[in-house]
């Protein structure tokens, strides 16, 4: 009896090898354990390896967080955490005091988080955005929560968007402007 679906776990293999891709680990090489026992085969891989924007963990621009709550609304594994308060501030000038959300905690479970993006697609404030980083795992699943002060650390390793094309139109919303505001080049 023939099937055209993977064995269960701990069945025999009878499909092909696992791809290999290559550059990352050269074919049959192992690592070994404490004990100098073969164990699975590791791919070496750094930042350099990745492309320049590829997903590796999300980072956090506080500045920019109005606490509105559509990322953690709108994300489909329930990772993102955030508490917040309201502050009243004074308005200058003897105006009308303005009510505030001040962000208390955000936090992404990456231990849940699937990398899907909407999260950083969502926001309408651009508080959220892709770094490359991808090594930092944790001892325990705890740590994979990622505080906003371990959040806003990944912003340094956040790479620049990329050039605009030379002979692109400008956006509308700078059409709009007015003369004036293209970009000096």
């Amino acid at each position: 009896m023939t099937h055209d679906h993977a064995e269960r776990p701990g069945g025999p293999e009878t499909g092909p090898p696992p791809p290999w891709i290559p550059g990352l680990v050269s074919r049959g090489e192992v690592a070994a354990d404490s004990r100098g026992a073969p164990g699975p085969v590791i791919a070496r891989q750094t930042a350099a390896d990745l492309p320049a924007r590829s997903r590796g963990v999300i980072a956090l621009l506080e500045e920019n967080c109005t606490v509105c709550m559509l990322c953690a609304r709108e994300c489909p594994d329930w990772c993102i955490f955030i508490e917040s308060h309201k502050a009243t501030l004074p308005a200058p000038e003897s105006g009308r005091p303005r009510v505030r959300n001040v962000l208390d905690r955000f936090a992404i479970d990456f231990s849940l988080c699937m990398y899907c993006g909407i999260c950083v697609e969502v926001c309408p404030y651009d508080a959220l955005f892709w770094s490359a980083e991808f090594a930092y795992p944790e001892a325990g699943i705890a740590g994979l929560t990622h505080e906003r002060d371990r959040l806003r650390e990944w912003m340094w390793t956040v790479p620049p968007p990329p050039a605009h094309d030379a002979g692109a139109p400008l956006p509308r919303e700078a059409q709009a402007a007015g003369p004036g505001t293209a970009p000096a080049g």
